[in-house]
């Protein structure tokens, strides 16, 4: 078949179908994309709350507590665990020395008198 012989109605049949196709792929790609989006939305939402204040212990769960930290401090180590105000307070009156990277002590207003 030569080019004289393809209708124009022809050609532009064939552009609306690869028109069509372009664009349920990119609908495809949009439907994949909220997707991903809802699920990260869901993940951050599921995430618990980082703990305002850490107490870090020793090597073992029942050694003494090493240091008070602000919470998601990048010097806390895996022994650490979330506390209240309170109890990082407490601890600090304690004899618990602050973090000197985050310090807590300032954070809290605590003043060792």
């Amino acid at each position: 078949m030569s080019d004289a012989n393809v209708s124009r109605l022809a050609l532009l049949r064939f552009l609306e179908e690869v028109q069509r196709r372009d664009l349920e792929r990119t609908q495809r790609w949009i439907a994949a994309e909220e997707q991903r989006e809802a699920e990260r939305q869901r993940g951050m939402q599921a995430r618990l709350h980082a703990p305002d204040w850490l107490l870090e212990r020793g090597l073992n769960a029942n050694s003494a507590p090493v240091y008070v930290h602000v919470g998601g401090c990048w010097n806390a180590g895996k022994r650490s665990g979330g506390v209240t105000r309170d109890q990082a307070l407490r601890a600090l009156a304690e004899g618990v020395p602050p973090c000197p990277h985050c310090r807590p002590d300032t954070e809290l207003g605590y003043v060792d008198g």
